[in-house]
């Protein structure tokens, strides 16, 4: 089998609180607009947290993408999914039935599944007993629901895989995908994550734990990251799916790609279950993997897209994390968290983080850090506050950290 392959990006789509495709959500970013506001889905006056990234108008999206039978089937993760593969597939403008469809896969990650699907049906199983409980309910909230019905969309009997290591799914889900294609098991996968865990059980158990921002005077300011007066996360939703292939088989097929995909780290802090090692050790050896991997020098790198949660030890551990890779060259670096825009997406985050990252070397331009006005002790980067700042983007890095201790690290350059 053929291995070390070069792999690129040719296609992307994303369901987030800043839209739903490429086009709106990219110039959201850039204009340094917020996702985040109150909670619209349901009333959300007696939870500790009233406020999320919920995407905004998807049901006019999925009105008019799937009919009423494949709604009712569908978890509303799996129908994020299924959107961002669809628009990922148009945007590559690829053909399943023209390629080896037994050489394509997919590999898409989900910290919790269907978690909406879980609480509806605990609902009525309490309210009326096990024969109210849905024939559908299994199949909806599996968290490998999204990569299976993707590949039957397409017909794809190539890898397909499902990675759930909490807020780093999606970044190790495209890894998986990355390392796959470069050892010769595919030639084609689509990749991301998907998360849709806006309900009253997740929102309430990650409050009790105190996780959550409580900035409810204003939710557009309440994640700001390596602020002194962030205060937890935002749970947000929404995914994003990618087409990777090798070079070649980009080439073959008459695909142009729009970013490559150099390398990918992945590690363990293996310390608890929701801290992350204060010194950001765990982190930075998947940074240092992910530049192995891609044979880069750590003075390649030109913009970091942080994991930048918003949380104190979080940020100021990444902090540390990216001061112990680079060195001095960590003073030059661009480090911004685009969750200070559209929330946290949990399993999800690094997917939507990812177009981020694509868009930024596509238009040249490092995604700004809002609501960042006065650093936290220790927060010392250059966290491109306030506003985007066009620069030159060759090379970007994107973090993806997860309870557990799991640590997931991409690495891309520009077409």
């Amino acid at each position: 089998m053929p291995s070390n392959r070069d792999v690129v990006i040719t296609g992307m789509g994303l369901a987030s609180p800043l839209g739903c495709e490429l086009g709106a959500f990219w110039k959201a970013i850039a204009a340094g607009e917020s996702g985040v506001a109150e909670i619209t889905r349901f009333d959300a006056a007696g939870l500790p947290v009233r406020f999320a990234g919920e995407v905004k108008d998807w049901e006019g999206v999925s009105d008019q993408f799937f009919d009423s039978k494949e709604r009712k089937r569908l978890d509303r993760f799996c129908q994020f999914a299924l959107w961002a593969a669809d628009r990922a597939v148009a945007h590559a403008g690829i053909d399943f039935a023209a390629v080896d469809r037994t050489r394509c896969g997919v590999a898409i990650g989900s910290a919790i599944g269907g978690m909406e699907e879980f609480e509806e049906q605990h609902t009525r199983l309490l309210d009326g007993g096990p024969r109210k409980v849905s024939p559908y309910m299994i199949p909806k909230l599996l968290a490998n629901s999204a990569s299976g019905l993707v590949s039957i969309r397409y017909g794809l009997q190539g890898p397909t895989t499902c990675v759930a290591t909490a807020c780093a799914s999606a970044n190790q889900s495209i890894a998986d995908a990355f390392q796959m294609i470069r050892s010769g098991m595919a030639d084609v996968m689509i990749a991301g994550g998907a998360e849709a865990a806006i309900v009253p059980s997740a929102i309430s158990g990650f409050a009790r734990m105190q996780a959550l921002s409580t900035h409810h005077e204003n939710p557009a300011a309440a994640s700001r990251p390596w602020d002194q007066a962030r205060d937890g996360f935002v749970m947000a939703e929404g995914s994003a799916a990618f087409i990777l292939e090798t070079a070649e088989h980009a080439r073959t097929h008459g695909r142009q790609p729009i970013a490559r995909l150099l390398g990918s780290g992945i590690s363990s802090d293996g310390y608890h279950i929701t801290s992350p090692l204060a010194g950001g050790e765990g982190a930075a050896a998947a940074m240092q993997l992910a530049l192995r991997c891609a044979g880069l020098a750590p003075e390649a790198i030109d913009y970091v897209n942080a994991h930048g949660t918003s949380t104190p030890m979080g940020d100021l551990a990444e902090t540390r994390a990216i001061h112990r890779v680079f060195g001095e060259h960590a003073r030059r670096l661009a480090v911004s968290s685009t969750k200070s825009q559209v929330g946290h997406l949990l399993g999800a985050s690094g997917a939507v983080e990812l177009v981020a990252c694509i868009e930024a070397l596509r238009h040249q331009i490092a995604p700004p850090t809002i609501n960042l006005e006065n650093p936290g002790e220790g927060c010392d980067l250059d966290y491109v506050a306030g506003t985007a700042r066009p620069m030159a983007l060759r090379t970007v890095m994107s973090n993806s950290f997860g309870f557990g201790g799991h640590n997931a690290t991409l690495v891309i350059g520009r077409a």
